[in-house]
C-alpha cells in the first residue's frame, strides 16, 4: 500500500475537512498528495493523527465557526490553486440507516452545507464528498441536491455513485456514495472497482495467528498494537459459546434461557446482532461500535469475543504499525469506525492524479 511520491504526484495538495483520526490523509499520502491539513472538532483526533501524518497540520475547530483566514495563514492555502483537493466526508449519523441519538445525529444534518462555504470561498480544482448512501436516498431533504446545484452554477464537472467498498480492497460489505467534483478538467472518473479478483475477506485480513494472536475477551494490549477486545457478560460469553464458527447467528441459541425478550419471535430482525463474521467473505460495515457483539456482527469467526481494536482497523485496512493514540477502548473505535479506508481513499486519490490533463 505504500505510494510513489514522485514529483508530477506531489504538486497535489488536499485538506481533509472532517479528518478524524487520518484514514482519508494516509490513502491520499501513500497516493503520493500533500495533504497540506486536517481539520476535525474533535481534539481526541488531533493526537492519532499528527503521530501517523507528521506533515499534515491538525486544526482543532467547528467548521461552522472556522475562519477562511485560519486556513489560509495556518495551511497557506490559495485561492483558485487547480492542484488543491478539498476532502469533505462529513460524520453521517443523520443520513444513516443507524441512529441511536437523533438529537446529536441532528447535528450532522447539514454539514455538506458548511463544507459548501469552504469550496465557494476557495474554489479549488478538485472536490471529493464521501457520506452514507442516505444522503443520496433522501435527495428531497438532504443537502445534496443544494450542493450539486451549487457546483453546476460554479462550473464544476461531476461524477458520483454509490460504491461498495469490498470491490475496491476492502474487506467490508460497505456501500457509500462518493462524488468527485473538478473545475480544471471535465475528465474525471470515480476510481474503478476490482473486477477480476476475488472479493477480499476476513481471512485475507486478520487470519494470520502469528500476527493476531488469540486472545480472550477483555484481555487488554499494553502495546502500539493494541490487539484489545473488550470484556463480556457472562451470559453473553454462553451465548457465544453456543454461536457456531464461521457465521453462526443467535438463532442458535433463541430456544435457550439465554434468548433475548426483544428478539422473540423476531428471527429476521437485525440478523447480524450477537453474529460471527465469515471467514471467507468480506466482513460487515466496521462501526464505531464494532468492539460490541450487541452491535452487529462483529464477533471473531472462532474466539469466543468481538474483534479487537487492531483486527477492526486492519479491515478498515489501516497499517498494523498505524497508531491509534486514546484513552479508552470506545474512543479508539470511533477513530478507526468513522475513518475512510485508507485504501479506498488512496483509489479516489490515484483516480484524480490519473486524470490530471498534462
Amino acid at each position: 500500500m505504500k505510494g510513489k511520491k514522485s514529483k508530477t504526484k506531489r504538486k497535489f495538495k488536499a485538506v481533509d475537512f472532517f479528518c478524524s483520526g487520518g484514514g482519508m490523509t494516509s490513502g491520499f499520502r501513500k497516493a503520493g498528495v500533500n495533504v497540506v491539513g486536517g481539520i476535525d472538532i474533535d481534539l481526541e483526533c488531533k493526537e492519532t493523527y499528527t503521530t501517523n501524518n507528521p506533515d499534515s497540520k491538525f486544526i482543532h475547530a467547528d467548521i461552522q465557526d472556522l475562519a477562511f483566514s485560519r486556513i489560509e495563514k495556518e495551511l497557506k492555502v490559495k485561492r483558485n490553486d487547480k492542484k488543491m483537493i478539498f476532502i469533505g466526508c462529513s460524520p453521517c449519523q443523520y443520513w444513516s440507516k443507524i441512529q441511536t441519538d437523533k438529537t446529536k445525529a441532528h447535528e450532522t444534518k447539514n454539514l455538506l452545507k458548511d463544507f459548501q462555504r469552504f469550496v465557494d470561498y476557495f474554489k479549488p480544482g478538485y472536490i471529493v464528498v464521501e457520506n452514507v448512501p442516505g444522503i443520496l436516498n433522501r435527495l428531497d431533504e438532504s443537502p445534496l441536491k443544494s450542493f450539486l446545484d451549487f457546483l453546476e452554477k460554479e462550473n464544476y464537472h461531476y461524477k458520483y455513485k454509490v460504491i461498495n467498498a469490498s470491490h475496491y480492497g476492502v474487506p467490508q460489505t460497505r456501500r457509500r456514495f462518493l462524488l468527485i467534483a473538478s473545475r480544471v478538467t471535465d475528465k474525471i472518473s470515480l476510481p474503478l472497482p476490482d473486477t477480476k479478483t476475488k472479493l477480499p475477506t476476513v481471512r485475507n485480513f486478520i487470519g494470520n495467528k502469528k500476527v493476531f494472536k488469540p486472545i480472550t475477551a477483555g484481555q487488554k494490549d499494553k502495546t502500539e498494537f493494541l490487539h484489545s477486545s473488550a470484556g463480556l457478560s457472562d451470559n453473553n460469553l454462553k451465548r457465544l459459546l453456543l454461536t457456531p464458527h464461521d457465521g453462526g447467528t443467535r438463532t442458535s441459541w433463541k430456544d435457550t434461557d439465554l434468548q433475548i425478550p426483544a428478539y422473540v419471535g423476531k428471527d429476521n430482525s437485525f440478523q447480524d446482532i450477537y453474529g460471527r463474521m465469515f471467514w471467507d467473505k468480506p466482513g460487515p460495515t466496521i462501526t464505531t461500535k464494532f468492539y460490541s457483539i450487541t452491535n452487529g456482527r462483529f464477533a471473531h469467526p472462532e474466539q469466543n469475543r468481538a474483534i479487537s481494536l487492531r483486527e477492526g482497523a486492519t479491515l478498515q485496512t489501516f497499517d498494523t504499525d498505524y497508531k491509534f493514540l486514546s484513552t479508552s477502548i470506545a474512543s479508539t473505535a470511533r477513530l478507526i469506525g468513522n475513518a475512510v479506508p485508507p485504501q479506498l481513499s488512496m483509489r479516489v486519490a490515484a483516480s484524480i492524479i490519473n486524470c490530471n490533463p498534462k
